[in-house]
């Protein structure tokens, strides 16, 4: 008797666990991060109800007559996010600053992980496609 009840009790707290792999819903809400890349460094993202808030630094080449300098600019942007479905949704920048800008990024998440998912987008109806992954910083 004391078996079945061990046995019942075990099988009820498994089935009870969810099962948070395939479900993007968890990348909503919380704190990413984008690895360094394309004249772009590590990019933090802070999401929380309709905002998206990204912390990046970007290099910049200036040219003088003699020299020439490589330095690295602090960015924050805020853009409201609206989600379409679990793997869908599309960005619009608060305070656009340039014509570019002004053109939504439409996001499809094409594959999710343990700690990440990997992205492909579209910026405004344009056919340039960057692609890349978004990791859970903990």
């Amino acid at each position: 008797m004391k078996y079945i009840i061990l046995l019942y009790t075990l099988i009820s707290l498994i089935s009870c666990q969810e099962n948070s792999k395939g479900n993007a819903d968890r990348f909503k809400y919380g704190t990413f991060e984008i690895p360094a890349g394309n004249g772009l460094g590590k990019t933090t993202i802070i999401r929380k109800d309709s905002l998206q808030i990204e912390y990046y630094t970007k290099k910049t080449t200036i040219s003088t007559d003699s020299t020439v300098i490589e330095k690295e600019v602090e960015r924050i942007d805020t853009l409201y996010i609206t989600w379409k479905n679990n793997f869908a949704y599309i960005l619009r920048m608060k305070n656009p600053k340039t014509e570019l800008d002004e053109d939504p990024i439409f996001v499809q998440i094409v594959k999710v992980k343990d700690s990440s998912y990997d992205y492909s987008s579209r910026i405004g109806y344009s056919k340039f496609r960057p692609k890349g992954s978004v990791y859970i910083k903990k």
